[in-house]
């Protein structure tokens, strides 16, 4: 699984406990091992435009997820390498550590426990996973949650 990440937020970040949780979550999902992923984190000001322009929001938000082509997703084990042993590209994920920190305030955990929350979360939109209807929220969080919870398990063992 090749991972890149850019952190460009000004702010410390533990990028390894990041891609370690992004592994986590694409291992768990059964994604193709040749595939690659991106982790941007940013600041506010460039959150604030992404969002802005890629979702017609208003302010930062925490996280987006940008998925590739879905025809060039390799779902799981079931599915054969791509042709030609190229990765899958997935896409990306954006990270903004300022707002996950606001957040995390709000909800009364650390700012890494949301950072790593906000990035199992932008795996899942990555393998095509919403939460725009109640049902669909519902799947997600709870594999959100046993995604989140299955790699806190690993790390104290």
């Amino acid at each position: 699984m090749s991972i890149e990440i850019a952190n460009e937020s000004g702010v410390e970040v533990d990028t390894d406990a990041v891609l370690a949780v992004a592994r986590h979550a694409l291992d768990e999902m059964g994604v193709n091992p040749l595939a690659e992923l991106s982790v941007l984190l940013v600041d506010i000001d460039y959150m604030t435009e992404l969002n802005h322009r890629w979702m017609g929001g208003d302010g930062p938000t925490d996280v987006l997820a940008f998925p590739m082509d879905e025809g060039s997703v390799d779902h799981g084990p079931g599915e054969s390498a791509p042709a030609g042993g190229e990765p899958a590209l997935l896409g990306d994920i954006v990270l903004c550590p300022e707002v996950a920190a606001k957040q995390a305030a709000t909800a009364g955990h650390a700012s890494a426990d949301e950072l790593h929350l906000l990035t199992v979360h932008g795996v899942l939109h990555l393998l095509g996973y919403d939460h725009a209807e109640p049902e669909e929220e519902r799947e997600m969080f709870a594999l959100q949650a046993r995604l989140l919870a299955s790699w806190r398990s690993t790390r104290t063992q």
